[in-house]
């Protein structure tokens, strides 16, 4: 009997019957579902990107305080204005360098043109010397065949005299070749000097630039809570700055009259003295007088000994502060002389020129530009430095505050000098 069982290849097995029925078609993910896994993967992994850096993160680091933008605002300021000085200097000495390159090149060009004319003249001499020589007879015939042998020898004598003459502007044309090659060499030093000048302007120019760009990039990125905290910190230091004028002001006048009421009792002790040994009355006219006049001259020693020189200077620190009065408003732009806007030492030197003082351009050649003098000595119209680079200055006013240009977004007005570090005192004249 034939067995009707299939062979054993054809027999599925039943694992592979209960995972795909003759009857029914293999079942295909739900689109929806493989959209809900994406998305989920998706989320997950977007948690992770964005949890990652926060857990390994220092809060504190990732955005500086308002205090520390003030800090490293007023550092780029500073840096900028240090880099403005050099600006200033680049400037200064490429003006400088230009004006004696062009000199130069005039000076080159006429001397050029002296040795052309010389050159000219000679060639002259040289075509009628070659005529000379090929058109005429030998010395000794033309004396031979002369009908009146001096008139041989005085026009031998004429000729004689021309060739000296003519020795003498070869002479004179050597002379000038060479002195047009030193004038050529020089123009060309002081090109070669004016072309790194420049290179010093574009430098200083660039880092300037670059300061006050990382300090606005810093202060746009403040939110208004920021902005208002950082004008608040502002606005504290401006306060304990003028506080301290305050200060400096009341022991300046406390100290003025106290050397004043010294000096009127010494007069008046003095001329007690002198009625004493005299035995006249101090209450007479002529004694009186000379107390007050005593007195008067005690007054002008202790306000500092004010000479003839002293008021003269006084007299030209009034006209430097009135104009430097007159520029407030303007705003500070770097590298700027006036007459719209100031950097700092550009402020100072226009007013002091208004006064009839003509001082350096930049605040370390300005620092130099007079005598030291101690704060508690400073007088209107002096120049107060500060910084140990020596990057900023102001005009003195007196009480402790000064006229200046202070630093980007800022315009020319009066301060306190212990706003920032403080350098030194020059007066100027």
């Amino acid at each position: 009997m034939t067995s009707s069982v299939p062979p054993t290849s054809e027999v599925p097995s039943r694992a592979a019957a209960r995972r795909a029925p003759a009857h029914r078609k293999p079942r295909r993910p739900s689109p929806a579902l493989a959209r809900t896994g994406f998305g989920v993967t998706t989320a997950a992994l977007t948690s992770v990107v964005l949890l990652a850096p926060q857990a390994g993160a220092d809060p504190g680091a990732a955005r500086p305080s308002v205090e520390d933008v003030q800090r490293k605002v007023d550092s780029l300021y500073r840096e900028a204005g240090t880099a403005t000085q050099k600006y200033n200097a680049a400037k200064e000495r490429t003006d400088e360098q230009r004006a004696q390159a062009n000199g130069l090149i005039d000076a080159l060009a006429s001397s050029t043109e002296d040795l052309n004319r010389s050159r000219e003249e000679l060639a002259r001499y040289a075509a009628a010397q070659y005529r000379d020589a090929s058109g005429g007879f030998a010395g000794t015939a033309t004396m031979l065949l002369a009908d009146d042998p001096q008139s041989f020898f005085d026009q031998k004598y004429v000729l004689d005299r021309l060739a000296a003459d003519q020795h003498t502007k070869v002479r004179e044309f050597r002379d000038q070749q060479a002195a047009t090659a030193r004038k050529r060499t020089e123009a060309q030093e002081s090109l070669n000097q004016l072309t790194a000048a420049q290179q010093d302007l574009r430098t200083s120019k660039t880092e300037v630039r670059g300061k006050l760009t990382q300090a606005r990039e810093l202060l746009t990125r403040l939110t208004a809570e920021e902005k208002a905290r950082l004008a608040e910190l502002e606005r504290r230091k401006e306060a304990e700055a003028r506080k301290k004028a305050e200060e400096e002001a009341a022991r300046q006048k406390k100290k003025a009259e106290a050397e004043q009421a010294a000096a009127a009792e010494a007069a008046k002790k003095e001329s007690a003295t002198a009625d004493s040994a005299t035995g006249t009355d101090t209450s007479t006219g002529t004694n009186v007088g000379a107390g007050a006049g005593a007195d008067a001259s005690g007054g002008t020693g202790a306000s500092g000994g004010t000479g003839t020189a002293s008021g003269s200077y006084t007299a030209k620190a009034e006209k430097a502060i009135a104009f430097a009065r007159a520029q407030m408003g303007k705003p500070y732009v770097w590298g700027a002389t006036g007459p719209g806007s100031y950097d700092c030492s550009g402020l100072t030197q226009a007013a002091w020129k208004a006064a009839g003082i003509d001082l350096p351009r930049t605040t370390w050649d300005q620092v130099e530009a007079g005598t030291r003098v101690s704060i508690d000595d400073a007088v209107p119209g002096d120049l107060v430095f500060f910084y140990d680079d020596i990057s900023h200055v102001g005009l003195y006013i007196g009480n402790g505050e000064m006229i200046h240009a202070p630093k980007p977004g800022a315009s020319v007005r009066v301060e306190s000098i212990y706003y920032m570090p403080l350098y030194g005192v020059v007066r100027p004249a």
